[in-house]
């Protein structure tokens, strides 16, 4: 017999919810034979699997440890390295993603900031196996790829639902900052329409509405320094598309930096023989929260910011240019997200 405790991450579902995420490979006609033989009871009474569960209710299953074991599978990817990390609580934790790390698995063998974040609360004992198999620590913001800068995790289930809401319904307000090709001198705000190519994971942007298919885009941007023929852009994203803030950029003349898929070939190819550059400069440098309640109360209106990778920071300095009057929030704590 194994006993579960329900917590704060799985109060709230039905029963049968709940047990196929705990017993994942388990069909589901077998856990309805379960709960009607009475194998599976939910605070020790029969139970049909429509119940809600509540903080604190126990589901006990007189199973034996090897059909627990046969039916239950939790995958965690070993993630080794430091997670440079801007605000934690017990609910959210913002990282400031490196260039170069997926912030979720594309295919199986991928190590994901997701991967590097459960190695990281498992290391600090804020999850375990158990408890991974029915609530798993996942982003609510997707970056690129090659994009560096704030990404929010929830590290409880209310969190997770709570910020992801915040940034579905765009109450927030995300700023990026950027170095483009061409000196910008004015401030402005651009909008267009943007279809995506499925094929060719590519987006195009135009000024009108081509088809059922199209998007519209709207982003603000306004110069921060510029000179030796560049600039640094402090990008304000108002609606979140896929590849917005590049492609956008690129339709009006002054693509990424670096940029393999918008930006300019020859410019590009100037970069990487001179800095080594290989991807765009792009960085998620500032999230400003709406009033908040319930979970993320403590965030109610604040503002957190997190610095430029090294070479973003390097080229700009060689480029001269300089942040204005833009100020980062003081050294982020890095912590080993290390897990064997």
């Amino acid at each position: 017999m194994k006993t579960i405790a329900i917590t704060k991450n799985e109060a709230g579902q039905r029963l049968d919810k709940f047990l196929a995420k705990y017993l994942n490979l388990a069909p589901k006609s077998f856990l309805y034979k379960m709960l009607r033989k009475k194998n599976i009871t939910l605070n020790g009474k029969k139970a049909d699997g429509s119940e809600k569960t509540a903080l604190g209710d126990e589901v006990q299953l007189f199973l034996s440890d090897e059909t627990i074991e046969k039916f239950s599978s939790v995958r965690i990817t070993p993630a080794h390295g430091n997670l440079d990390i801007v605000y934690e609580n017990d609910d959210i934790i913002l990282i400031n993603k490196p260039c170069g790390m997926l912030s979720q698995k594309a295919k199986s063998t991928d190590v994901s900031l997701v991967d590097h974040l459960i190695s990281y609360l498992m290391q600090k004992g804020c999850v375990t196996e158990q408890s991974l198999q029915v609530f798993r620590p996942s982003v609510c913001n997707r970056l690129d790829r090659n994009t560096s800068g704030i990404a929010a995790a929830g590290k409880s289930l209310a969190g997770l639902q709570d910020m992801g809401e915040i940034f579905k319904n765009r109450s927030l307000h995300k700023y990026y900052l950027c170095l483009v090709y061409g000196e910008i001198l004015e401030e402005c705000l651009v909008k267009g329409y943007l279809s995506k190519n499925k094929k060719t994971n590519t987006v195009h942007i135009t000024a009108e509405k081509q088809n059922g298919e199209s998007l519209p885009i709207c982003t603000k941007y306004r110069p921060v320094s510029s000179g030796s023929g560049i600039t640094l852009l402090e990008v304000e994203l108002i609606t979140g598309r896929s590849h917005q803030i590049r492609a956008h950029l690129a339709s009006i003349g002054h693509p990424i930096l670096g940029d393999g898929k918008y930006g300019l070939a020859a410019v590009n190819e100037q970069f990487r023989r001179r800095f080594g550059l290989k991807h765009q400069l792009l960085h998620s440098w500032r999230l400003e929260l709406p009033e908040l309640s319930g979970a993320l109360s403590e965030l109610s209106c604040k503002s957190f910011t997190a610095a430029p990778p090294k070479q973003f920071d390097s080229i700009r300095k060689e480029m001269g240019l300089t942040y204005g009057n833009l100020e980062f929030q003081g050294a982020s704590r890095l912590h080993a997200g290390r897990f064997d």
